[in-house]
């Protein structure tokens, strides 16, 4: 919508999901004649009281009852009590109520007006809330602050530039509501640099506005900034918190957020639901089963809903630790299963090779009227993949065609080129990819270059590598799979020029980091570099393994050693963690690490579950 075109025409009442099949219609006593004679009423009730019983009304009758006295009594067209009944409407998702008792308004006024624009707004029908802006204007209503910061809400980066120039044109350009709004607007549109001179510019800021600033910088992943906004605001709510705790977590920082968990409990705060979301999906990304663990009891123990949405993520958190009875266990306790909740069980046990567990869930999904999304397919393809079950991938990826019309993305087609890759059936996947009707993107080149050094075929790896680099899609993760599948064939040569063109290109591998779990602390360990407390521990350790090995009889791998750049950057870390592990913990617990991997951009979780049995 551009407002620079204010003479919108008259809007109709607005579709909502609970609009009735025809206009709203009031009771029959409120569209009658109104009482001649308010005054000599025996029962007459003062607007005050009217007002106190529109606050207090929680449903759709009660309200409808209350206009209808308004109506016999008089005062449908009090302002103040107008203005109640048409936000009470909105409040309990009637806007189709609110819309219908606007129109019916004579002449309505610049709150009523701002009501209207700021229910629209609440229910993200933002280009609505800009049609009756406009329509405001066109009526002579000069808009006031409220109103601004009420249509910025959810405006596209090009209106809430041209209401930027309205607000400086009526003089609201330095009103704290109003520039908390382009604040906003600016943050969404992903223009940090006007935001921030928004935020700069303002005389007072409001914890609004200082939380608004902040949710910039988290969305936007600048978390310095945002930690350094966070540390200086004084009075910080749980709010603060819960975009602080988020922005770690979805910025690939976990450990950061579970740190910034505990101090929140240090302070006294007490967690919301949005909190312990985060907070389990960075214990899912860490692997920290057992801090999943506490969060559980914390959730259980303190009064947070274990709705579909906490559910789900305690599922995902357990599967992705490898804890798949505990989350079976949530699962089959949420109420209203949602697909998200399957898709969440159906990839845990996907992920670790249980495919009968996986077809089972999914056809028990399917039984009871539930319709499968394309992320449902990822997971069943994936169950596939770690199988092996290539005659199986192929009848659920068209079955996700045929009979559920799912349009295969990307991700489904990479799918089954590591199901095919693994199997070894090269040239199929090699020829699915070069009849996809949409463009391989990186990852899936990869995956078929890493089939390519699994089963040693040197030159269909050149070729992809050749394609890659010509299109400019290489990186990292391509020149070290090339130089694997060179060492796997002992050609020498091509490993050395490998290393050189990485060199001349400036192309850097990223370093391997592996975590561990350490009573309920995680320890992160990055290849090549071990700043630790108790590193010489680690180093003894280390040397006692290797000790022990040799002397049942383990000969490395020594040329696979010297070449495997994967190995020198990833395995080295989980060395570390194995060590440190070993060293804190008592003979008979099994140590878990999750590693990164980042190849081709795909970053992924591994686990490796080592049971210590010292005696």
């Amino acid at each position: 919508m551009r407002l620079t075109t204010l003479s919108a025409a008259p809007s109709s009442p607005v579709t909502t999901r609970n609009r009735p099949s025809q206009s709203p219609q009031f009771p029959p006593s409120s569209v009658g004649a109104r009482s001649k004679s308010v005054a000599s009423t025996s029962h007459f009730l003062q607007p005050e009281r009217f007002a106190s019983l529109i606050d207090k009304s929680k449903s759709i009758k009660q309200l409808l009852q209350i206009h209808a006295a308004l109506v016999r009594h008089g005062l449908d067209q009090h302002p103040v009590l107008t203005f109640k009944l048409q936000r009470s409407y909105s409040s309990i998702g009637r806007l189709d109520y609110s819309v219908a008792l606007f129109n019916l308004t004579d002449n309505p006024d610049v709150y009523l007006w701002t009501a209207i624009i700021h229910s629209h707004a609440q229910y993200g029908l933002s280009e609505k809330s800009l049609i009756y802006y406009t329509q405001m204007l066109t009526q002579g209503v000069q808009p006031n602050a409220f109103t601004f910061s009420s249509v910025l809400k959810g405006c596209s980066l090009e209106d809430g530039r041209a209401l930027h120039s309205h607000a400086i044109k009526l003089g609201f350009g330095s009103d704290m509501y109003v520039t908390t709004g382009l604040v906003d607007a600016y943050a969404r549109g992903g223009v940090i640099i006007s935001a921030k001179q928004m935020f700069d510019t303002m005389p007072e800021k409001s914890l609004i506005s200082l939380t608004t600033m902040l949710t910039c910088y988290a969305k936007h992943g600048k978390l310095q900034e945002a930690r350094l906004l966070f540390d200086e605001m004084q009075d910080k709510d749980v709010i603060c918190w819960n975009v602080m705790i988020d922005g770690y977590a979805q910025h690939g920082l976990p450990n950061q957020s579970l740190s910034l968990f505990r101090q929140l409990l240090a302070a006294k705060i007490k967690p919301t639901e949005f909190t312990v979301l985060s907070v389990l999906s960075s214990c899912a990304q860490l692997g920290a089963v057992d801090s999943g663990r506490w969060v559980h009891s914390y959730i259980e123990n303190n009064g947070i809903q274990i709705n579909v949405q906490v559910g789900t993520s305690l599922v995902d958190m357990y599967c992705k630790c490898g804890s798949l009875e505990d989350a079976r266990k949530v699962f089959d306790q949420i109420n209203d299963k949602d697909v998200v909740a399957w898709n969440s069980m159906i990839m845990g046990y996907a992920i670790h090779g249980f495919s009968e567990e996986a077809f089972q869930l999914f056809n028990t999904m399917s039984n009871i009227g539930l319709q499968p999304t394309d992320i449902t397919f990822i997971a069943i393809l994936a169950a596939c993949g770690h199988s092996g079950l290539v005659s199986e991938g192929w009848r659920f990826f068209n079955l996700m065609i045929d009979r559920y019309n799912i349009e295969p993305k990307v991700e489904h087609f990479g799918c089954m080129v590591n199901l095919l890759g693994r199997a070894g059936r090269l040239k199929e996947a090699y020829d699915l990819v070069r009849s996809m009707k949409i463009e391989p993107d990186p990852v899936l080149w990869g995956t078929l270059l890493w089939a390519c050094r699994l089963h040693n075929n040197v030159i269909l790896g050149e070729e992809i590598v050749q394609f890659l680099v010509s299109h400019n899609l290489a990186s990292s993760g391509t020149y070290i799979l090339l130089s694997n599948i060179y060492a796997s064939a002992g050609n020498w040569d091509g490993v050395a020029r490998v290393r050189s063109l990485m060199k001349d290109s400036g192309v850097e591998k990223e370093p391997g980091r592996s975590f561990i779990e350490v009573n309920n602390k995680v320890h992160e360990f990055v290849a090549g570099s071990l700043r630790h407390p108790k590193r010489k521990e680690i180093y003894l350790m280390l040397e006692e393994i290797n000790s022990l090995l040799r002397a049942n009889g383990y000969t490395s791998q020594t040329q696979m050693v010297l070449h495997d750049l994967e190995y020198d950057w990833i395995v080295h870390s989980e060395k570390f963690a194995l060590a440190f592990g070993l060293i804190s913990t008592r003979p008979g617990t099994t140590t878990k690490i999750v590693k990164n991997r980042s190849v081709f951009g795909l970053s992924c979780c591994d686990e490796v579950n080592i049971k210590d049995n010292r005696t």
